[in-house]
């Protein structure tokens, strides 16, 4: 029998289920900017068109991203400060883009502060056509159910991030490990080898961190199961 290694036991805790796994708002930050831009380009496109959307619905897009970014500039990582505002942006300009980016900024900080429920009443609001980024938030999702002991809940968002993330190297891992981690929990040890197997078989390049291999996981797995 293998012998069970153990590594860094204090993770399986609930309570620290994320703190070996990149940061999901991180990931949501860095593509937020990417589709900011990529809307600009759009803006810019559509300003030489007439009728409605020359006339409504670029200038109004204007002004959902210059409120969203008046709030980036007035927080200044206040998250307190920053998810009233970024409501507000959100409910003042629906779903524009601005708007749409609001509500997952607000999901953010009010996750950051502890506030679950607010932050899943935020991030269900939000969509997107990103995979990467739609993906991202709903792993977020997930996250607010794991703070609130919601495991089946928890399980589903990873599930489906996994699912909208369509193979891409880092988001499905982190969801997988995100899995492993409940059924560690939950003591489905033999669901938690599946995920830690899939990991080392489909995304041999995955990096854990702290020197953390998939491998040392996956003994450990074993040797709780008697293998």
């Amino acid at each position: 029998m293998a012998e069970d290694k153990n590594p860094q036991e204090e993770t399986n805790g609930i309570e620290n289920l994320n703190s070996h796994l990149t940061s999901a708002g991180e990931k949501i930050a860095n593509n937020k900017k990417i589709i900011y831009w990529s809307v600009g380009i759009v803006v810019a496109v559509g300003a030489f068109l007439a009728g409605y959307f020359f006339i409504y619905r670029n200038p109004h897009l204007n002004k959902s991203f210059e409120a969203y970014n008046q709030v980036e500039l007035d927080a200044q990582g206040n998250d307190s400060l920053a998810a009233v505002k970024y409501v507000e942006v959100a409910k003042k300009y629906g779903n524009s883009d601005g708007g749409n980016l609001a509500r997952l900024s607000a999901g953010e900080a009010f996750y950051n502060q502890g506030k679950y429920k607010e932050a899943l009443e935020n991030l269900k609001e939000f969509s997107c056509d990103d995979p990467v980024l739609e993906a991202n938030a709903t792993i977020l999702e997930g996250d607010c159910y794991v703070n609130l002991n919601k495991y089946a809940e928890a399980l589903k968002c990873y599930e489906e991030a996994t699912g909208i993330a369509k193979g891409n190297p880092q988001i499905v891992p982190r969801a997988l490990l995100k899995k492993a981690n409940i059924y560690d929990v939950q003591k489905k040890y033999a669901d938690a080898l599946k995920c830690y197997e899939t990991i080392k078989t489909e995304y041999p390049e995955f990096k854990l961190g702290s020197g953390i291999t998939v491998d040392a996981y996956i003994e450990r797995e074993k040797a709780r199961l008697g293998k």
